[in-house]
């Protein structure tokens, strides 16, 4: 893909690349509509090396990070989705860098850590567990009304809950104190983000409904599966989450 200077296509109009303040702007503004616009748009002024490596440039790096991982998610071609989460990962990596107090900059690290990790084997993704909990933890410790974070938080909490116990073996043999939670702490952090920001997310409601369920809890359990079927499903990720929580309400 070539590098865009306010096309049409993109609708990121700037008129000079050093404009970076109206850069950020415009991909907020269009975040959740038009991610390869966005990609298009910053892929210049992030590798621009002459450009001043201060908090601003970070906040392009994760919004570039981010539509690498938007476009990526919609992918099916396994190398061209490849492609963009490294490329994603290596702007987080600089975004954490230059804005290190900039919430979302860790969020989109941890993220793309995670996304990376599904590229690299289970080794690997064990050895950047700790990196990628941290991540959220600072996420969560720069912005606590982020509701993101804290349920990616739980989700980590949750995946080591549950870890099959071949993989508990794997990580025992790459750590000398493997990463480890508990389905109540998951729990915790689930709960903590539905308080903060009430019917944010499918996937919230889902890993509620779950993890009640891991607990044994099941009356709430089927409320919160219940909950996510009765959320409208507006992208792929919301259609996951419909089908997986059709899946586990079978199972209570």
């Amino acid at each position: 893909m070539a590098g865009c200077h306010g096309c049409s296509t993109c609708g990121l109009v700037y008129a000079d690349v050093t404009d970076r303040t109206t850069l950020l702007r415009n991909a907020e503004q269009r975040y959740g509509t038009d991610p390869e616009g966005i990609y298009l748009a910053l892929q210049d002024v992030v590798n621009d090396a002459t450009l001043p490596e201060d908090e601003l440039q970070g906040q392009l790096l994760w919004h570039f990070a981010r539509a690498c991982h938007d476009m990526a998610a919609e992918l099916s071609n396994k190398e061209e989705k490849k492609r963009l989460i490294y490329e994603g990962y290596a702007a987080a990596e600089r975004a954490v860098v230059y804005a290190p107090q900039v919430s979302a900059a860790h969020k989109w690290m941890a993220i793309m850590i995670s996304d990376v990790g599904d590229f690299e084997g289970l080794k690997a993704k064990l050895l950047k567990s700790y990196t990628m909990k941290e991540h959220f933890q600072k996420a969560i410790e720069l912005n606590p009304k982020d509701a993101t974070s804290r349920h990616l938080l739980g989700v980590w909490c949750f995946s080591f809950a549950d870890l099959p116990w071949y993989q508990r073996k794997a990580a025992a043999a790459v750590f000398a104190t493997p990463p480890s939670s508990t389905y109540e702490e998951a729990l915790a952090n689930f709960e903590q983000a539905e308080a903060t920001e009430p019917g944010f997310y499918t996937k919230n409601a889902y890993y509620l409904g779950l993890t009640y369920a891991r607990l044994g809890r099941k009356e709430e359990a089927r409320r919160w599966l219940e909950t996510c079927l009765e959320m409208p499903a507006n992208n792929a990720d919301d259609k996951e989450a419909h089908t997986l929580a059709a899946a586990a309400l079978k199972q209570v």
